[in-house]
């Protein structure tokens, strides 16, 4: 049972609320605000961070309600309003979502904090172009604040629009010199040269004092990167080493829960479990493209999307969220795990057709290219019988090494550390290997390093194997105008390249730990 103070007056107990949210005392906050809406059912504010208690514990529906509560006592609230779209993306109504922030948008113009917030939504929402247009009129209402540039470059790089976006992250450094994300987003739009780079720059940023922790991981991270690009491998892999130090530092993680859960999902979902449960619902819908990342996802949900029958709908975590949704497990991973074996595949495959398919325009199938996807496989299986499953992989040492190189806004912590990298991936390529084991004939297995050398044959075996016919559209995948909003999303608007095949060898010295962990032989 949660003491709760009643006391205090209500605006006290706000902030007391909202401190126990951002020091993750979730059941804490929860109660709070519980007694605070039981006291005061008319203040919207109060409803307001109830719903941030309820979204922070998992209750997305109650968040609706509370939502719903502060939207009558005061329906102009664009806060509420806006907390009533992340709400409904939640709950997978993602088109009464983007109804709603279209909606906001004709009453938003002449705002730019509200417009600013919006692009976030939109972008939230899988809606690029959306987003773009609400950042670009941000901006060009407040020319002068960082963030509104900061966040049109973000979205500009969706959609394809690189030379805007460098110029938009270009004006956030001249104005705001500490934000260190712009300087690693701006070194990873275009291959550097020595007549047009940053390194001075960078290399003088290193040095000073930094105001985040971030600072200097970002920073190294975007000279690491700078330096690759003219050809100074070495000073490179030692700008690289130091951010990835650092950024493993700030991390709590051990990698070895995440090799324990991918053994339990293996025993759980065993060939007796496929024997049990019944069929989930079939058609053609949903291609999911999966595998490490760095391995060439993103390659080949644009060779795909670049189909007339196919769209992308991005990175989506509706699987995940479907699954936990209708799971509400305790015990954590392991309990979700257990959980997870005794849902009826059906409904898990209604519920997240439900999310994606909000999202889609119609077309005959839909690509949710999440990496890991592929730990769930043997659910996709079972409740979406029909579903293609596309694995992607690489060169271990290209991929990994592609995977240290990379700095993740979110997720992968295994990749700032060689130990950590070697055990994941060895723990993945196990759980490959069991699905192929218990489910033969499902996966459809690319190899990036094929698609490289051959990419008209592997084009025409991966669509005939999707159940597609071949278009020539397929093999200029770098002018499919769709939006991505992935690591890659500017290396996807080019050519098909082979400069990144056997990359690692470059630093060959400097990966041999690696090498020897992953069992790879020069």
């Amino acid at each position: 049972m949660v003491a709760v103070n009643t006391s205090a007056p209500p605006k006290d107990r706000l902030a007391n609320i909202d401190r126990a949210l951002r020091a993750g005392r979730i059941a804490q906050a929860r109660a709070m605000s519980e007694a605070l809406v039981r006291e005061y059912p008319d203040y919207p504010d109060a409803w307001i961070i109830h719903a941030r208690a309820l979204q922070k514990a998992g209750d997305f529906a109650g968040m609706r309600s509370a939502l719903t509560e502060a939207i009558n006592l005061e329906p102009s609230s664009p806060l509420a309003r806006l907390m009533m779209v992340e709400a409904d993306v939640h709950l997978g109504e993602v088109e009464q979502a983007r109804t709603g922030l279209l909606a906001m948008e004709s009453e938003a113009a002449g705002n730019a904090n509200w417009l600013g917030r919006l692009a976030e939504a939109f972008g939230q929402c899988g809606q690029h172009v959306d987003a773009a247009r609400c950042a670009r009129a941000a901006a060009a209402l407040s020319p002068d604040e960082p963030a509104h540039r900061y966040n049109l470059a973000t979205h500009l790089v969706a959609v394809g629009e690189l030379e805007e976006a460098e110029a938009a992250f270009d004006a956030v450094i001249a104005s705001a010199p500490h934000d260190y994300d712009a300087y690693y987003n701006r070194a990873t739009l275009r291959r550097q040269t020595a007549d047009r780079n940053h390194v001075a720059e960078l290399q003088r940023m290193v040095r000073v004092p930094h105001r985040t922790p971030m600072g200097p991981v970002a920073l190294h991270y975007a000279l690491a990167k700078e330096l690759e690009d003219l050809g100074d491998y070495t000073a490179s892999f030692e700008a690289l080493t130091v951010g990835a130090q650092h950024r493993r530092g700030l991390m709590r993680y051990n990698v070895t829960g995440d090799v324990t859960t991918m053994g339990q999902i293996a025993t759980v979902f065993d060939k007796a479990y496929f024997d049990r449960v019944g069929r989930g619902d079939g058609g053609d819908g949903p291609v999911f493209v999966l595998g490490l990342p760095r391995s060439g996802t993103t390659l080949v949900d644009r060779i795909l999307s670049a189909h007339s029958d196919v769209e992308s709908l991005g990175e989506l975590n509706d699987f995940a969220l479907a699954l936990t949704t209708l799971c509400q497990a305790e015990g954590g991973k392991s309990g979700l795990v257990q959980a997870a074996s005794r849902l009826d595949p059906s409904t898990l495959g209604k519920a997240y057709c439900k999310r994606a398919g909000g999202r889609t325009s119609g077309s005959r199938f839909f690509i949710d290219k999440a990496p890991a996807n592929f730990l769930y496989i043997g659910l996709i299986a079972a409740a979406l019988p029909d579903a293609r499953i596309v694995h992607l992989q690489r060169d271990p040492m290209d991929n990994a090494y592609s995977l240290y190189k990379a700095l993740f806004r979110m997720g992968y912590p295994f990749s700032y550390d060689f130990a950590d990298l070697a055990a994941y991936m060895q723990a993945k390529d196990a759980l490959m290997a069991h699905w192929r084991e218990v489910l033969p004939g499902r996966i459809i297995d690319v190899r990036y390093e094929d698609v490289v050398a051959d990419q008209d044959g592997e084009t025409r075996r991966l669509l005939e194997a999707v159940g597609l016919e071949f278009e020539e559209a397929c093999l200029a995948f770098h002018r499919n105008p769709s939006p991505s909003a992935t690591h890659s999303a500017a290396q996807v608007r080019q050519p098909l390249y082979a400069s990144s095949v056997g990359l690692w060898r470059r630093y060959e010295q400097q990966l041999q730990p690696l090498a020897k962990m992953l069992g790879v032989t020069p």
